[in-house]
């Protein structure tokens, strides 16, 4: 027989000052819970002892509650699983749910929010972030993740743990992970960094939350790029802030054209290293007008390095924070792509001066992330196991890019030009005119086809058709079926979109 769940002290209330006896009161209470639905099938209660111990009452007036509500069919016993609600109830809670007071709102008039919400894109759940599988931006290669590895460290720490883990911990996160952060960092990615200017977080959306209320006040300008992640203006929103949206080239942000726009913005927010979505790499030359820029200005740069490990055709490139030498670069970065999204652990690499302000910020948001998770990926990091990973993910991502890659050549054709596919676990596919690719991606989600449109990622320019389709969660081997399903779609919406005139 299948146990029921663990008991929970429900709210059950006795009143000595009324005539009504206590095992009655106790039996209202009981039937007026389940009949609400508080109280359900199979939910463990506490012991006739339990009970009267936590409402300070002798334990008679319970047993006979629990001894008329058991004839009644309202609770049930199970031989070393105690007492709980019937999973068959008698038919009077029905008819006590017939009558059940319904909740009333009394205006149909949308609820007051606070003005900022007005910022924020909808939130119905977008089409193409609604499942797993081929296509799914984000996804990475679970198949390959070292999870018995993981596994061993997440027991040895679990073992390892002392009072002092039970408690908030640091505010800028556990020291001795931000201490293995500032040395991958310093090694493989060039900053200039030390383990005080770490700050951990619950990923990059946290990470610009705190950007934002830190540094941006409300109608501040900031630079955004043309297209974008929208995610990020959400997370910015908050702050009340102003976007700029400034094109992007080949050459990543076009910075004169930022400054012809907005040169006064407080901030700029980049991706330099594999830009979303189109994929370009920030040019030297523009890295040096926008650090240039940034320090006559006075201005922040957010650099968001959110995959720079993965790189196919040459190696990770220095990040801009390593350029730097005015301190204007916020520098944030995600094991989220890395290891595993559900992780959740980025990092905020700070200018010194600006630690102390963004501990406020994060203490008065949220007092420190669990400490578990860091001392786990602590050691993942300290004993070489995540230098090991970021070497077979590179392989395993590589396989599977050419694969898309490959086949989006040889099942679709040059109608369908692929950009962004030096780096990254996803790259571009562009459509041909006539194409709509949100309502592609409405339909593709029916097939569990993941297909992130690309004119969503446009803020206020003419936006471009097509598809930003992410490779790390589908295998090499089973890319051609993944292609070819997304062919037959496409195949579909052509024979839609009529025909050019011959004139």
């Amino acid at each position: 027989m299948k146990r029921v769940a663990s008991v929970l002290l429900p709210a059950i209330g006795v009143d000595r000052s009324l005539p009504t006896p206590l095992h009655r009161q106790i039996y209202d209470a009981f039937r007026m819970a389940v009949s609400h639905g508080d109280l359900r099938p199979g939910q463990r209660v506490p012991s006739s002892r339990e009970l009267a111990e936590e409402l300070k009452i002798s334990r008679f007036p319970v047993v006979n509650a629990y001894a008329q509500l058991m004839t009644e069919g309202y609770l049930e016993t199970w031989v070393g699983a105690g007492t709980a609600i019937s999973r068959v109830l008698p038919e009077r809670r029905l008819e006590a749910e017939a009558v059940k007071t319904p909740i009333i709102h009394r205006t149909e008039s949308p609820r007051a929010t606070a003005h900022r919400m007005e910022d924020l894109t909808p939130t119905r759940p977008l089409p193409w972030l609604r499942g797993t599988g081929s296509f799914r931006v984000g996804e990475v290669a679970a198949d390959v993740f070292p999870f018995k590895i993981w596994a061993v460290l997440a027991v040895r720490s679990a073992r390892r743990l002392a009072a002092d883990a039970l408690q908030n911990s640091d505010a800028m996160g556990y020291p001795p992970l931000r201490s293995a952060i500032a040395e991958y960092l310093r090694t493989s990615r060039r900053l200039r960094c030390e383990d005080s200017q770490i700050m951990i977080v619950n990923g990059t959306q946290q990470a610009l939350h705190i950007c934002g209320l830190a540094l941006l006040e409300p109608g501040a300008p900031i630079w955004m790029e043309e297209p974008g992640y929208g995610f990020a203006r959400d997370a910015l929103s908050f702050s009340r802030c102003r976007f700029i949206p400034v094109p992007v080239d080949r050459e990543g942000l076009n910075v004169r054209q930022g400054i012809r726009m907005c040169p006064k913005a407080k901030a700029a927010l980049v991706t330099p290293s594999h830009q979303f979505p189109l994929g370009v790499t920030m040019s030297l030359q523009r890295r040096m007008e926008l650090l240039n820029w940034a320090s006559s200005s006075g201005a922040w740069i957010l650099e968001d390095d959110y995959d720079s490990e993965f790189r196919y055709e040459s190696p990770p490139l220095a990040c801009m924070q390593g350029l730097d030498v005015d301190a204007r670069v916020i520098y944030l970065g995600s094991f989220s792509k890395v290891l595993f999204p559900a992780l959740r652990i980025g990092y905020l690499v700070l200018p010194p001066d600006l630690v102390a302000a963004f501990r406020a910020i994060r203490l008065s948001v949220d007092f420190s992330r669990a400490s578990f998770e860091q001392r786990v990926l602590t050691d993942f990091l300290a004993e070489g196991h995540f230098a090991r990973h970021l070497r077979r993910m590179r392989l395993t991502y590589s396989e599977r890019r050419t694969a898309l890659v490959e086949n989006i050549q040889r099942q679709l054709g040059a109608d369908f030009p692929v950009v962004g596919d030096d780096a990254a676990i996803q790259l571009v596919m562009k459509l041909p005119g006539g194409f709509r690719d949100r309502e592609l991606a409405d339909r593709a989600a029916k097939q569990n086809l993941w297909l992130w449109p690309l004119s969503a990622t446009y803020f206020a320019s003419k936006p471009q058709s097509g598809f930003v389709l992410g490779f790390g969660g589908t295998p090499a081997e089973t890319m051609p079926r993944a292609v070819s399903r997304l062919k037959a779609l496409l195949d579909g919406e052509r024979s839609s979109i009529p025909a050019a005139d011959p004139r």
